[in-house]
């Protein structure tokens, strides 16, 4: 393509689009509407040129702006592939946290009661310590506990049960969860009652550790952040980066402020309900 005295190559423009994508995901327009798109912004350029915005104070700020935005994700890319860990540091990494790569099959079993609901929503307060019990029995036996649950009548959101055990990676459930969890041994229930009326039930059906080939992606990507991390701030600390800290300060509340606020705001609807009425009459 071409447009007034500058020729765009077939290698050129695929070079943008990949330039494009890299920056923003795959285009959603075809080829001829990026062509149309780029033609007319080659246009406007060559008339900018011409009509000598280059020397417009805005559009020098602007540039130096973009300037400096196109150096900085250079260098900030450039910074990122230095700071790729290698494959030994990638094992180094997994044999010193093997613990965080602990996984646990979970059977959980939530029950809710009416009791302390709002919306009236559980089993009530009777029927539902009578599942717990049946529920607590079978667990502490090894028995069946999915049989008090389907004999037990209840809608969809009064209880939950997970006929299939599901997977958790140690740093994927609740703290207090965790810590009920993780210490157990395979086949071992726990009970955590969070509030009056609710009973929660967690068993360890498989333990299992996450092989280096698995996690590795995830430990590569948060070594290569804490050292980008770490390279930023070493960079910061030479730079000799100064601010005003009076001037960037976060202004301070003065006494009676909220107050004065509610009352300006208050004075303001007052006034234009006044303004509403005279218009009435």
């Amino acid at each position: 393509m071409k447009v007034g005295n500058v020729q765009v190559t077939q290698a050129d423009f695929e070079t943008m689009i990949s330039d494009l994508e890299a920056q923003q995901g795959p285009a959603d327009l075809s080829h001829k509407a990026i062509a149309d798109n780029y033609a007319q912004l080659l246009m406007l350029a060559q008339q900018a040129v011409a009509n000598h915005l280059e020397s417009s104070p805005e559009v020098i700020r602007q540039l130096a702006l973009d300037r400096s935005q196109i150096f900085s994700n250079a260098e900030f890319a450039r910074l990122k592939s230095q700071a790729k860990p290698s494959p030994d540091e990638i094992s180094a990494y997994y044999s010193a946290h093997l613990a965080d790569y602990d996984v646990v099959n979970l059977r959980r079993v939530f029950i809710w009661s009416s009791e302390g609901q709002k919306d009236g929503h559980g089993l009530s307060p009777q029927a539902a310590k009578t599942l717990a019990d049946q529920v607590r029995h079978a667990f502490a036996s090894g028995g069946d506990v999915a049989k008090p649950i389907h004999d037990t009548p209840h809608g969809p959101d009064d209880v939950v049960f997970d006929n299939e055990p599901l997977t958790f990676q140690r740093g994927e459930m609740p703290a207090k969860m965790e810590q009920a969890v993780f210490p157990l041994k395979q086949g071992e229930w726990v009970e955590l009652n969070d509030a009056p009326g609710t009973y929660v039930f967690l068993q360890v059906v498989k333990r299992s550790r996450r092989d280096l080939k698995d996690v590795s992606p995830q430990i590569e990507k948060k070594l290569q952040a804490q050292k980008l991390k770490d390279e930023l701030n070493d960079l910061k600390k030479n730079a000799g980066i100064w601010m005003d800290q009076e001037y960037f300060a976060s202004p301070a509340k003065t006494p009676g402020s909220d107050m004065q606020s509610k009352a300006s705001a208050a004075t303001k609807s007052e006034t234009r309900e006044e303004k509403d009425d005279k218009r009435q009459n």
